[in-house]
């Protein structure tokens, strides 16, 4: 083999190896993405069931029940247009309550419930994580 062959040959498994390379991260990082969503959205049809997705709002008041002898806790999350129902069982942050924004990240069952597997409060009475006060605000336009 010539010397020009050898490094045509090289070139193209490196550049195989890079195209390779880039698909796989490509896969890993779709397989990793978490979508965030309204409740309006998911009325409407936009999130995928079984899949792992993020939603935000506020808690509706007067929807919060709780399991007793339990960390399962049942509640309602709004954007002022529509409501979804989500469970959770574990531990809640300290600012958890009615009226609060939140963010859960989870999956939505076979039931329509969407199943959170983490809850995110905001940290003070200012913040509200930007995509859920852009969806409270978006929902409010709708109104």
């Amino acid at each position: 083999m010539t010397p020009r062959r050898k490094r045509m040959i090289l070139v193209g498994i490196l550049l195989t190896g890079m195209a390779i390379t880039a698909v796989l991260l490509i896969s890993a990082f779709k397989q990793n993405l978490l979508y965030f969503y309204t409740p309006t959205q998911i009325a409407n049809g936009e999130a995928s069931i079984d899949k792992g997705i993020r939603i935000g709002g506020l808690v509706k008041d007067g929807s919060l029940q709780r399991k007793e002898g339990t960390l399962e806790i049942n509640f309602l999350v709004t954007d002022e247009v529509n409501e979804f129902p989500v469970t959770y069982s574990g531990i809640l942050p300290d600012l958890f309550r009615e009226g609060q924004g939140i963010v859960a990240r989870g999956k939505i069952n076979s039931q329509g419930v969407f199943v959170a597997d983490e809850i995110l409060a905001k940290h003070d009475e200012n913040y509200m994580p930007p995509e859920a006060q852009d969806a409270l605000d978006a929902a409010k336009t709708l109104k």
